[in-house]
């Protein structure tokens, strides 16, 4: 698969197949079911777009920190069985990953209750082994991160996140960025509002919705708060299934296929910026990969969570169609 490498100039890609990491936080998953009985398994964006990449034959890691307890360790035998690499995963004493709980409702849009203050991730950049992963960052080909896991550090680990994005950028590595923005994870508007500027600043690829935007920065044109690099593009959802791509002398508008049944939507951002990302990491056109990130999400919201099965996957689909 042909990948980027930007070799001192941001959005130039090289055929290198470069590895990905996906930095964020897996929590343990209960959704309810009929008769008040839960379904467990996990979940958490990054680490949904994670595991959608790995299917679509991208190489990628997954960044974060667990405890050491049964259900960190049923996670990672997970994630490996789904070819995501785990060598970046720090495993903290005594503790217990996160855990929320989803409601859905008739239309199959889903709310989420959450308990995860003390979760072994949002410790990630405050330990003796953050200098590593910081460093470890730069030496892959692409990082990706989302509004939530700006979300899960105070501001010391926050600052220490942001300077190694600085870091690996200069060290040629690209920056995807997901706005996914949940007013629950920020107290401080204007601190989220600088956060999210400032990484964008880094990214390469910013998939952003009109409703994150506006729930953060207001009635303002997208490109005046999330410009990403200057060789960059935006990939902006819109309310209507459909998303439109500014950057690069590009501005196209790309409409999903209506959907038949929506069952789950959980997922449904995280998959498509996987296959949005895996196509362009193939050198398929922006519109090519919107078209690819549609059909992936499609999909996903016709099955309960946040993981589809694996059978169920059209990866040949969506690469067919990323490389038309």
């Amino acid at each position: 698969m042909l990948s980027s490498r930007t070799d001192g100039r941001r959005g130039e890609m090289a055929e290198v197949a470069p590895r990905v990491a996906c930095v964020g936080e897996c929590m343990i998953e209960l959704a309810e079911l009929d008769g008040g009985r839960l379904a467990r398994t996990y979940g958490g964006d990054t680490l949904n777009t994670a595991v959608y990449l790995a299917r679509l034959g991208v190489d990628v890691d997954y960044v974060t920190a667990l405890g050491d307890d049964p259900f960190s360790n049923a996670m990672l035998d997970g994630w490996r069985e789904e070819g995501v690499g785990t060598g970046h995963v720090l495993r903290l004493p005594n503790r217990l990953p996160g855990l929320y709980l989803i409601r859905r409702d008739a239309c199959g849009e889903r709310s989420f209750f959450y308990w995860r203050d003390r979760a072994p991730a949002r410790d990630l950049f405050e330990l003796p082994e953050t200098p590593a992963i910081s460093e470890a960052l730069a030496e892959y080909g692409l990082l990706y991160l989302s509004g939530i896991t700006l979300s899960l550090y105070g501001e010391a680990g926050r600052e220490r996140l942001l300077q190694a994005l600085e870091h690996a950028v200069a060290r040629g590595v690209r920056v995807a960025f997901d706005t996914n923005f949940r007013p629950r994870g920020w107290p401080d508007f204007a601190q989220a509002r600088s956060a999210y500027r400032r990484t964008a600043d880094f990214a390469t690829f910013v998939l952003a919705s009109t409703e994150d935007l506006e729930l953060l920065f207001g009635n303002v044109r997208p490109m005046d708060v999330m410009p990403g690099s200057e060789a960059g593009e935006l990939v902006l959802k819109l309310p209507e299934l459909a998303c439109r791509i500014f950057g690069n002398a590009v501005d196209e508008f790309v409409a999903a296929e209506p959907i038949a049944e929506v069952v789950d939507t959980t997922a449904a951002g995280d998959s498509f910026a996987a296959a949005y990302i895996a196509a362009r990491l193939q050198g398929a056109a922006p519109v090519m990969a919107a078209r690819a990130g549609h059909l992936l999400a499609g999909m996903v919201v016709g099955y309960p969570g946040a993981i589809i099965p694996r059978e169920s996957m059209p990866a040949a689909f969506v690469k067919e169609n990323a490389n038309a």
